[in-house]
Formats: C-alpha cells, structure tokens, sequence
C-alpha cells in the first residue's frame, strides 16, 4: 500500500503499480479483456485477408477463362507492372521520382489550403458581420467544379508543379473552410461568456477557448482533406504535367495498358493509408486530453 500512495504523490500509477494495487478478480477480468480484444483483432484481420484473397483470386480466374484481360486486366500483369516500375523504372523515369513530384504537389496544396481553410473559417465563424459579407462570394465558389479549375491553372501557372499545388490547395480549402466555421460557431457561449467576464480578451478567448474547441472539428477534416489534395495533384497531371503519377496512368489509359492504370492507382492508395496513419497519429496526440467516445473502437 505504502508504494501505491507514493506513487499517487508523484502524479500518476505506474501500469506496475496499477496493476498490483488490483485485486485477483480485478486482474482476472482484465487480462480477460485483454485476451478477448486480441482474438477480436486477429479475427477482424484474418477475414479482411480471406476478403482480399478471394476478391483477388476471383479476379485472376476471370480474367483468366472469362473476361477479356486486355481491357480488365488481372491481379498477376498489375503485380508484374508494380515489380517492373519499382526495379527496371517506368516510360518517365525513376517511379520514386513520380511519386516525390506527386507527393510535393498534395502536400504543398494541402498545407496551404489547410492553413487557409482553418484561418478564414475560424474567422468567419466568430465574426457575423464578416460572414454575412463573405456567404454569397464563398457559396459561389464551392459551387464552381473546382476540378475544372485545373485547366486554368495549367494556363496561368504552366505544366510547372504550382499549377498542381494550385489544384489541390482549392480542393482542400473548401473541405477545411467548413469544418472549421462550423466549429468555430459550436463554441460553448457560457464559457466564451464567462471568459469575457474574467477579463480576457478576443484573442485570448480565440486561442484559448475558441480553437480548441474547433480541434476536432478540423482534424475530422484533415482526414478526407488530404485524399482531396492527391486528386488534385493527379488531376492537374492529367491536364498537364512531364512527371508524376498521374501523367503515369494518362500514359497508360492512351497505350491501353490497363495494368499500369491499376498499378498507379495501387501506388497512390499507399500513399493516401500512410497519410491517414500519419494524420490518425497527429490526431491522437493532440486531443489525448479528450476522454475516449463511447464509439472510439469502431472507427473507419
């Protein structure tokens, strides 16, 4: 007993200590609990790997007797073409230089339409006055394809990678603007109020009350908003580029190879469940403050 107290006084328990200060029946249930979630996640990871496998093994047998693989391909050429752009090269040249040029282009565009979507939703949302002005000018301009955009840009900006960056910064704008207005508008009045009360002031109230309350609404953004940046990247490519994965698959739809159009998509699905990683990480560490949802273990 005398270590548990001393350990409260330093601040926290250590597992050790927890979990010596449990009783027998209370260390039962939770190795129980322990060993149940473990079953759980081997079984959820062997189903998902007999999913692919069948999906996998039914595509290559199609292809093989039924369908027709120059125009649907099979899992075997896509993983020859993976094989052969990763070890001999691709027709543009080394694909670790395509997916660098990629990578650049979705992460510049997603940094700068994520800091601009985060600023200027926040400030709208905390100012009527400057929304009410702005609503029909942004309205507006969510309502244009942005998607055609990319065509302008290549005009403006020429094959040069800031036309992509430009691409993908409007796509990620639009999706972080909202999140973080909305948050922005869902902050508790009584604290701002009482905030108010004590003497703070309007930036205080903002970096204090306002942005941390708006945290998930942004960081739920982020998640899809970084998927919206590699669209733009990939399609600003395909209007125009001379590297890239995107300028990858335009090569590989105008030769018919439907192989390298699977395999380029394969590269960029890696690259967006890294970010997610990436991005559920950065996630995890700035809200660990946040008790956990009663739905935390069922996420997609």
């Amino acid at each position: 007993m005398p270590s548990v107290w001393n350990s409260g006084l330093s601040g926290e328990l250590s597992p050790a200590t927890a979990k010596a200060a449990l009783g027998k029946p209370d260390r039962q249930a939770l190795t129980s609990a322990a060993t149940a979630h473990r079953r759980r996640r081997i079984r959820v990871w062997a189903i998902r790997v007999a999913l692919v496998v069948a999906w996998l093994g039914s595509w290559e047998a199609a292809a093989t007797y039924w369908i027709d693989p120059f125009y649907y391909s099979k899992p075997s050429a896509v993983w020859s073409k993976l094989v052969d752009w990763f070890t001999v090269g691709t027709s543009q040249g080394s694909i670790w230089e395509q997916i660098s040029v990629t990578m650049q282009e979705a992460v510049g565009g997603f940094v700068l339409g994520a800091v601009a979507g985060v600023v200027l939703g926040i400030l709208l949302g905390r100012s009527r006055l400057l929304s009410d002005i702005c609503a029909p000018f942004i309205k507006a301009a969510n309502a244009i394809p942005r998607i055609v955009l990319a065509s302008l840009f290549v005009i403006w900006f020429g094959l040069e990678m800031s036309s992509k960056i430009a691409t993908a910064f409007v796509l990620v704008f639009f999706a972080v603007f909202f999140n973080a207005f909305q948050g922005a508008r869902e902050v508790d009045r009584n604290l701002v109020n009482n905030a108010r009360i004590l003497g703070a002031s309007q930036a205080q109230v903002l970096w204090t009350i306002v942005v941390p309350s708006a945290t998930s609404w942004i960081l739920a953004s982020l998640h899809s908003a970084f998927g919206f940046a590699l669209i733009g990247a990939v399609v600003g490519e395909f209007t125009g580029a001379d590297k890239g994965l995107g300028l990858l698959i335009n090569h590989a739809q105008g030769t018919f190879d439907a192989a390298g159009i699977y395999a380029g998509m394969i590269v960029i699905t890696v690259i967006a469940l890294l970010a997610e990683w990436l991005l559920t990480a950065l996630e995890g560490r700035l809200l660990k403050w946040r008790p956990p949802a009663a739905g935390a273990e069922a996420q997609i």
